[in-house]
């Protein structure tokens, strides 16, 4: 089937979904819960509509504290050379889905403009529907979007291939690399080209990461050296670079707002924060762990990748960002108050109930990061732990990167006014 073919067919399907029939091709499982995302945010499927260009100095600010900054010469050089003979632009976005900069074909750029897909600009999905940058951003993974998968029919004159680059020190979501052109430029091994880039580009970042680890370690080791306590220095990002009095880890995950003075943190206990030039000197105090008990756990996924686990206890309370795999996991025990194995939480997870050492191996890095609140055989939360599970308003938006069966569940079940909208029946995807 050449590119017209599947434009139609797409185009078939797209029309057929939106009218609550059955479509004569099922889309494919990214795209049909990106459109399910769309129908129940209410983006009109053949209205483009623009968000406000950044100004000038508002997209320099952006630029200037963007760590993507910091690897464009490797997305420049792994993406350009091609794009000009691909007829094809390379755009580079926030994790907010604004455009910072935009470079390729002349003639292209002028059709993107057209668009409105310029630097400054909003692609976030719930702004201007499926696309290769904005759904990239949602789904945490490499996404192409070919003609009529794009939910706004004015784009559908497009082809575009997005992925994510994460920041390799804490996961944090960084923005997208995306590769976009006509439609007849499309060509099946772009999404793969993308990726890979995408990938050169965080293998930067964490040659960089270790690098300043080696500068830490460098200024710490002299100091530990003259203490005679329990102490660990470890960077912004709590990856440690030296230690002395404990066993080390690999890292000491620290709470928002983190700054000098008196902190608690589950896995060290009470603690004194000092500065140091590239991170932070932790004293732990005398009576360390044992004031790390947890009586009371928040869970907030209201709010899409900004999720987080907020723990409470005798000493204090701290929070904690979480990645996409650990919020998923997290969410599933706290759907299951009196716990699940490691087969259970596979399934619900992989659908696959036989993936059991992928389940330990992160269920064994949230417990170290969560000390005290999680219990195994089965994996539940601690007895005496309260939890609350905060979710989000629309039942679409929980976890919206997610593709486990468990989670695909529970946004159907909790559906409500949200869905399925205009009458779908069940068995029509999306």
């Amino acid at each position: 089937m050449d590119a017209r073919q599947a434009a139609r067919l797409l185009k078939g399907v797209r029309a057929a979904a939106l009218a609550g029939d059955r479509p004569p091709a099922a889309p494919r499982p990214e795209i049909a819960e990106s459109w399910r995302r769309m129908l129940a945010r209410g983006v009109h499927p053949d209205r483009d509509t623009r968000s406000r260009l950044l100004s000038a100095a508002e997209t320099e600010e952006r630029r200037q504290v963007s760590p993507l900054r910091e690897v464009l010469p490797v997305l420049r050089e792994g993406l350009l050379p091609a794009l000009d003979e691909a007829l094809h632009i390379m755009v580079v976005a926030d994790a907010d889905g604004r455009l910072l900069w935009r470079e390729g074909h002349a003639s292209i750029l002028r059709k993107a403009d057209r668009l409105g897909f310029a630097v400054g600009a909003d692609w976030a999905e719930a702004v201007v529907g499926t696309n290769g940058v904005g759904t990239a951003l949602v789904a945490r993974r490499p996404i192409q979007v070919f003609s009529a998968e794009h939910f706004v029919s004015t784009h559908h004159d497009w082809t575009c291939a997005g992925a994510p680059v994460h920041d390799p020190r804490d996961g944090r979501l960084l923005g997208v690399v995306d590769v976009s052109g006509p439609l007849a430029t499309m060509h099946p091994a772009t999404l793969a080209w993308v990726g890979a880039v995408a990938r050169l580009a965080e293998r930067e970042l964490r040659v960089r990461h270790l690098e300043s680890l080696e500068r830490l370690r460098a200024v710490a080791a002299p100091l530990l050296a003259r203490l005679t306590g329990r102490a660990v220095a470890v960077d912004p990002h709590g990856w440690t670079a030296a230690v002395t009095g404990l066993a080390p880890a690999d890292r000491i995950p620290l709470p928002k707002g983190f700054g000098p003075g008196h902190v608690w943190l589950p896995q060290l206990g009470d603690c004194v924060a000092e500065p140091l030039p590239g991170g932070w000197l932790l004293r732990i105090a005398a009576s360390g762990p044992s004031s790390t008990a947890a009586s009371r756990v928040v869970l907030d996924l209201s709010r899409a990748g900004a999720w987080t686990a907020t723990v409470y206890g005798a000493a204090g309370s701290w929070s904690q960002e979480l990645s996409p795999r650990h919020a998923e996991l997290l969410f599933l025990l706290a759907e299951s108050p009196r716990g699940r194995s490691a087969a259970e939480l596979s399934a619900a997870l992989f659908g696959d109930p036989t993936r059991t050492v992928t389940v330990r191996a992160e269920l064994s890095r949230v417990r170290r990061r969560l000390a005290g609140v999680l219990a195994h055989r089965p994996y539940r939360f601690a007895q005496d732990v309260e939890v609350e599970l905060i979710r989000p308003e629309r039942p679409a938006e929980l976890l919206p990167h997610s593709t486990a069966p468990g989670v695909i569940r529970a946004r159907l079940d909790g559906a409500g006014p949200w869905g399925p909208p205009r009458g779908r029946s069940d068995d029509v995807v999306p």
